[in-house]
């Protein structure tokens, strides 16, 4: 390749413009830093974003194509990797966030110190979070109230010490989480509504959230939904410190003699090649793509890639599975009214306790059966063509309901992100090779929480129950975490408590890749928190910009 252009030396450079990537922009930018984004895919308006369930679902309006940007998958080193669509996410600006459901969900105290809690696990890499929930908490305050969420404090019983409530009440429950909470409150449990970005009444200047059944895994065209999209990258492009370049797909991140992050090397729209010098490097891009990337960038002085001199970028990889029971009732609960933004979770299962199969536990939830595809898409031994599947989504369209989990995938050290040399991208470089096994305890803690699903449907008074197992992790959630562990040992951990790797001292990660372990909650409210919070080490350490 042949730059073609130099920019400008910037103070921060950020790849990638999700959810962690934009929170970052918005702290750096507000305290003086000049900060430039590169973001590989376009920078969507809401009114390109429609309802067209063809074009968002099958027809990649907002998921990756794997034509372009195809990944391999293999179980174990011994198969041949296959061409997978393994654990997308949109790849535009405001990334997972343009298509997420919206749960902002708060790990609890002990989930940060799972080895001290579970002890060693075999076959696992099993480590405590080099923080706490304590530091944490401050920082998801922020986001919370940067978002507006809804949701009511102290609800969940097991949730650890809050700063303050949330700054907007919950959304009134649908039919189908009124269901939910029917069943938990028969048999002892505690539930309550799960916090949202969706927005139950104006706040800072935004309108209530505009409902639709088609929110999960489709773009807003109202533009009222909580997104990075919509709440933070409106104020960081505000400060007149943000330059954001969408359509740059960078290639690699260079050093310079003495091995520091020097530049990303980008190619434009126009097929230009780019260098974007900078101060400060951050990684954004997903666990993923971050992890590919600094094994992309070798150099003379990282040939194994960027920042792996002790082999461990891309290994550790973990990533959330959902799967759920699903019950039928007499009278309509329609499931798949609110689209997913009004939400009714229980944490009873997510603390780890003795005499169980397993470690660990994860977060259960209420949820639609088709958010919103045809029924026969979600129920089991139903047909999904011709009039039998038409006759089974008037039967079941409106009488069905979900209560789902998000599987707490332990690490292994086999479990990683590399590249695959045989097959590239349409820029052609290799692309990422996934190799996932799930652990014995995770395929035993998604059936016995499933059971205990079917268990709340049926006290909520289900006439009809499906089990839906786990038997392999696909990162159907599209939640991806671990591949640049955070910790205090360089020797075992890619990154510092900091975020900033152990080897290059002006590189950093705020997506999912530094946490040490998969969370038991859908992760992005953890992944901004710790993204302000990096953001705010380094302005620190750097002092704030004039």
């Amino acid at each position: 390749m042949t730059v073609t252009r130099k920019p400008d030396r910037a103070e921060v450079c950020i790849i990638g413009a999700g959810a962690s990537g934009v929170t970052a922009a918005k702290v750096l930018t507000e305290a003086g830093f000049r900060v430039v984004i590169l973001e590989r895919g376009p920078w969507r308006t809401a009114e390109t974003f429609g309802a067209d369930e063809l074009a968002n679902v099958h027809r990649y309006n907002l998921w990756p194509d794997p034509l372009l940007n195809p990944r391999t998958f293999r179980s174990t080193a011994d198969e041949t990797p296959r061409v997978e669509l393994f654990c997308p996410v949109p790849q535009m600006v405001g990334g997972g966030t343009a298509h997420w459901t919206g749960w902002l969900l708060r790990m609890t105290e002990d989930e940060f110190r799972p080895h001290t809690i579970w002890g060693d696990v075999p076959g696992a890499t099993l480590a405590d979070w080099p923080i706490t929930y304590q530091e944490l908490e401050p920082y998801y305050d922020k986001v919370e109230w940067a978002f507006g969420v809804s949701g009511r404090g102290g609800a969940n019983r097991f949730e650890g010490p809050r700063s303050r409530d949330y700054p907007c009440p919950p959304l009134p429950p649908t039919r189908y989480n009124q269901k939910f909470y029917e069943g938990c409150a028969r048999l002892g449990y505690n539930a309550f509504p799960t916090p949202s970005a969706a927005l139950s009444r104006p706040y800072n200047g935004w309108p209530a959230t505009n409902q639709s059944a088609f929110a999960q895994q489709h773009g807003d065209p109202t533009g009222t939904r909580g997104s990075a999209l919509t709440r933070l990258l409106p104020e960081a492009l505000a400060t007149g410190k943000l330059d954001l370049r969408p359509d740059s797909y960078v290639y690699e991140i260079t050093v310079d003699t003495h091995g520091r992050a020097k530049s990303a090397i980008y190619q434009d729209a126009s097929g230009q090649f780019i260098e974007q010098e900078a101060d400060v490097v951050i990684l954004a891009c997903g666990a993923i793509e971050s992890a590919r990337l600094l094994l992309l960038s070798r150099s003379p002085h990282f040939p194994n890639g960027l920042a792996n001199g002790n082999d461990l970028v891309g290994r550790n990889a973990t990533f959330h599975e959902y799967s759920a029971a699903i019950g039928a009732f007499a009278e309509p609960v329609y499931g798949w009214a609110g689209g997913g933004y009004v939400g009714a979770s229980t944490f009873e299962f997510l603390a780890h306790a003795e005499g169980r199969d397993f470690v660990g536990g994860c977060h259960v939830a209420a949820a639609g059966a088709g958010i919103p595809l045809p029924i026969c898409f979600s129920l089991p031994d139903t047909p999904n063509w011709g009039q039998a599947a038409k006759d089974a989504d008037r039967q079941f369209f409106n009488q069905t309901m979900a209560v789902g989990l998000v599987l707490h995938d332990l690490p292994r050290a086999t479990n990683r992100v590399e590249l695959d040399e045989a097959v590239t991208d349409d820029w052609g470089l290799p692309v990422a090779r996934i190799t996932h096994t799930p652990h014995p305890n995770d395929l035993a803690q998604g059936r016995w929480i499933i059971d205990r699903n079917a268990e709340i449907l049926d006290a909520a008074g289900a006439t009809q129950i499906w089990k839906v197992y786990i038997d392999k992790v696909t990162g159907n959630c599209s939640h991806q975490h671990s591949t640049l562990r955070m910790g205090h040992d360089p020797g075992s951990s890619v990154l510092n408590a900091s975020c900033r790797a152990h080897e290059v001292d002006n590189l950093y990660a705020v997506d999912g890749s530094p946490f040490p372990t998969s969370t038991g909650v859908n992760p992005t409210l953890t992944i901004m928190a710790n993204a302000w919070r990096v953001a705010e080490g380094i302005i620190a350490r750097r002092g704030a910009a004039a």
